[in-house]
Parts: C-alpha cells; sequence; structure tokens
C-alpha cells in the first residue's frame, strides 16, 4: 500500500505493508538513523517519535495510523540550520552518554515543553518515564530540559 506522511516538515510517500511498523518505515525505508530500535515491544522507549507533536513509540504503531500526519525526528529538530535549543542544553549539560535514547529524550522533552512550557520537575521526571536510559540515570536531562525551558531553578534538591 501506499504511505503519505509528512516527516520532519517534508511530504513523503513510500511503499508499505499492513504489518509494516512506522519504526521499520522511519528507520529502514526513509533511512531517518536517530529511530532507534529497542525491545520492539514498546517496553522502553527508544523508538519514540512525535506524531502531531505527540510523543508515540514507533516500534508498536503501525505506518497506516500516521497516514497524513506530522512526524518529528530528530533530524527535524534542527531550526534554521541551527541546533534547538533542547539539543543545546542537553549537550551544555552533558545529558547524553552513549546516546542510544537520547533521540527519544529530545523528542519527549521537545512535546513536554510544545504542551507545557514551564515544567516541574515532577512533571519533566513523568515524562521522561517511558524512556529506559541505562547509562546516565536521570537527572542531567531533567536539569537540560529546566535549563532550556528558562526555569532557571536547581535540580539537585530534587535529585
Amino acid at each position: 500500500m501506499k504511505i503519505r506522511l509528512n516527516v520532519n516538515g517534508e511530504d513523503r510517500e513510500f511503499e508499505a505493508t499492513v504489518k509494516t511498523s512506522l519504526n521499520e518505515a522511519l528507520h529502514d525505508i526513509l533511512s531517518l538513523t536517530s529511530v532507534k530500535r529497542g525491545c520492539d515491544s514498546g517496553g522502553c522507549g527508544m523508538c519514540t517519535v512525535l506524531v502531531d507533536d505527540d510523543p508515540v513509540f514507533s516500534c508498536m504503531t503501525p505506518v497506516w495510523k500516521a497516514e497524513g500526519r506530522r512526524v518529528t525526528t530528530v533530524e527535524g529538530m534542527m531550526e534554521d540550520g541551527q541546533l534547538h535549543p533542547l539539543q543545546d542544553s542537553f549537550i551544555k549539560h552533558s545529558a547524553a552518554q552513549c546516546g542510544y535514547c537520547t533521540s527519544a529524550m529530545l523528542l519527549v522533552a521537545k512535546s513536554l515543553l510544545q504542551h507545557n512550557p514551564n515544567p516541574t520537575n515532577h512533571e519533566i521526571r513523568s515524562a521522561l518515564c517511558g524512556v529506559i536510559c541505562r547509562c546516565t540515570g536521570y537527572l542531567p536531562y531533567i536539569e537540560a530540559i529546566a535549563d532550556a525551558a528558562g526555569n532557571g531553578r536547581r535540580t539537585e534538591q530534587v535529585a
């Protein structure tokens, strides 16, 4: 079947089967390598992308369910050739270690800040709970997101 998606602001059309996941379509067909493959069962969150600005597990989403919708991956986060403020903040706070979960963390954070520009530390933690990081723990991510939100608050007391 022919699938049409808007991926990172660009209309894309490709062939897929009814069994093709959004993850397979983005990573394997469209070669968007920021879209990771983890558990293939929605348990790790590594495959998270945004569909109409909301985080979804792309491994659990049939590509046909995203037909005609806006899909965002990390490749689409740059603005006017510049890193997104969240990407800058992740670098500043050394939030990425091995990098495997970083794309998912960035997209979850982007969605959170779009829906809630001034989240509390608890709200940040709740947003991140669907993505497993085995390297850093979550404090660098929480600090980076709070900093990108411009909250200016310290997170150490809530670690």
